[in-house]
């Protein structure tokens, strides 16, 4: 049986002497730096934006929602291990800043009936302004009903191998555990400490929250689908009652069977789930926020990563790449996005990703970042990895002429001739619509089933010629009056990548079916998937 990891008794007795337990560990001014990212209606489109806060610890809760020790998903019980050593550290940062820690595994209050934490939480009266409904689930709120329901659940989600799950089924009878409902406390892998709460009601648990304070809740656990949304102390609840809360977006999973709709591994099942919850319930952020390197990723998860870097305040690809990526590559591929924040257009602070990026798709207009990041840019270049520029990349990181560069900024304006292969001096008027048409005697994977015919230019045509000798065009657009201008074409670098560029691009390209051909093709080709 697991039991939960707790301290020695002396040490239990030393902490109840401390007056205000969650704030022993913590520095007067030091603060937390969180990106909040959601998904904001607008236009009949999802802008995917990222906002900065400083956040107060001792004003901030961590809820840990159903992390049990066991479950009837043997799936299941192995991505909740794989999670929780990093969950673990995300908790002690949490609580060593001053944060609130809220263990709440539902069910199951028995284990804890003598742990100071859970004496802990027992002790909080019940407070004066409970909302309506706070001790119950909440299977939907009405943000959700203006959006489709992201996956098929119906079935429990259960993605165990039915020999495997029957063996499992088993072998927890065989332990005097119910296999339908086996947990009987929290997985011992999370620390539970005497300042710590324990508790899986939804009134008690908002009592917390209101005498401490609280401001800032994060919830994380397990299944985002089921219990992280549900739950009396869920994020629809605490969403529907104003409370300031935010998803842990890479220390949760759901319950998604790839059998059932939409037909995706489970990782993407749980992708999907993430956007929905930004749509139309809260924010969400990541683990390396609180502790610094990279997000969490499960080592099962089988797809190469992509990752966006959109800074573009002209063409909304803020917008429609994220639209394009939960329509044609999250079954196949893990989609990250490095965005500008608001009110920091010359930041990336999410670029810490491309680390573990398998394909950088760049959509930015002439920022010039901290050199910290432009160096990271560099180096994912440097080290052969594929490349993709669409519409403005071409002057991505260059800033206009004669602009002077901020203190401790840097450009980058050799990406467009080096990297990409490409020449961009400006761009023609717009108003004509940009005709496109093959390249002579050209066959290219890229272009594998994208009839030419059914790609129209709806931006204006951009100045890109001569290509470096590197370059091989795929496509030609034109304009009355004017020289043709490559608008697709290859690029192999010095540096060994694969890269392919197209000035096309614009919000009404992606409602194209061939472009979205087109970029998908040249997803798959650079990243080795098409010879």
């Amino acid at each position: 049986m697991h039991r939960p990891r707790l301290l020695p008794v002396g040490l239990w007795a030393l902490a109840l002497l401390t007056p205000v337990f969650a704030a022993r560990a913590f520095e007067e001014g030091e603060k937390m730096e969180v990106r909040l990212r959601s998904r904001v209606e607008a236009d009949g489109r999802f802008r995917l934006i990222e906002k900065p806060e400083t956040w107060n610890p001792r004003e901030t809760a961590v809820i840990v929602c159903d992390m049990w020790d066991l479950h009837h998903c043997l799936n299941a019980v192995r991505r909740a291990k794989e999670m929780a050593p990093t969950m673990d550290r995300v908790l002690s940062a949490a609580r060593d800043k001053g944060a609130v820690i809220i263990h709440a595994p539902s069910s199951c209050m028995d284990a804890y009936k003598d742990h100071p934490a859970r004496k802990h939480a027992l002790d909080v009266a019940r407070s004066k302004n409970l909302p309506a409904g706070i001790a119950s689930w909440c299977y939907v709120i009405p943000p959700e009903e203006r959006g489709q329901y992201p996956i098929d659940q119906t079935d429990g989600g259960e993605d165990d191998d039915p020999a495997e799950h029957s063996k499992w089924a088993a072998e927890l009878t065989s332990m005097g555990r119910n296999p339908r409902a086996p947990w009987k406390s929290q997985s011992d892998m999370l620390t539970i400490r005497p300042e710590d709460y324990i508790s899986d009601d939804g009134e008690l648990i908002w009592s917390i929250l209101e005498e401490r304070q609280v401001k800032n809740v994060v919830l994380m656990g397990v299944h985002l689908n089921m219990c992280v949304l549900g739950r009396p102390f869920g994020l629809r609840q605490m969403a529907r009652n104003g409370r300031h809360v935010v998803l842990m977006r890479d220390m949760t999973d759901t319950m998604y069977n790839p059998q059932r709709s939409p037909h995706v591994n489970h990782f993407a099942g749980t992708d999907l789930m993430v956007e929905h919850v930004e749509k139309f319930v809260a924010p969400t952020i990541t683990s390396d926020q609180i502790l610094g390197g990279k997000p969490f990723r499960f080592k099962d998860d089988p797809r190469p990563s992509v990752a966006c870097v959109i800074a573009d305040d002209e063409y909304r690809t803020e917008a429609t790449l994220p639209a394009f990526a939960s329509a044609h590559l999250l079954k196949d591929y893990r989609v990250d996005y490095v965005l500008d924040q608001e009110g920091a257009r010359d930041n990336l602070a999410g670029i810490n990703v491309l680390a573990d990026a398998d394909l950088m798709l760049v959509s930015a207009r002439r920022r010039v970042l901290p050199k910290a990041q432009v160096e990271a840019l560099k180096k994912f270049v440097a080290e052969g990895k594929p490349v993709i520029g669409i519409r403005t990349a071409s002057h991505a990181f260059s800033p206009r002429a004669g602009a002077k560069l901020p203190d401790g900024r840097a450009a980058w304006p050799e990406f467009d001739a080096d990297v990409l292969g490409g020449h961009y001096t400006n761009h023609h008027g717009a108003g004509a619509t940009v005709v496109v048409s093959l390249a002579p005697g050209v066959s290219h994977p890229v272009l594998e089933g994208v009839e030419p015919s059914g790609l129209v230019g709806h931006g204006s045509l951009y100045k890109v010629s001569p290509l470096a000798g590197t370059a091989s065009p795929l496509l030609i657009g034109s304009i009355p009056g004017q020289e043709p201008e490559p608008v697709a074409w290859v690029n192999a670098p010095a540096t060994g990548n694969r890269v392919f560029y197209t000035s096309l691009g614009q919000a009404d390209d992606f409602q194209e079916p061939a472009f979205n051909k087109l970029l998908r093709n040249a997803i798959d080709w650079t990243i080795h998937r098409r010879k």
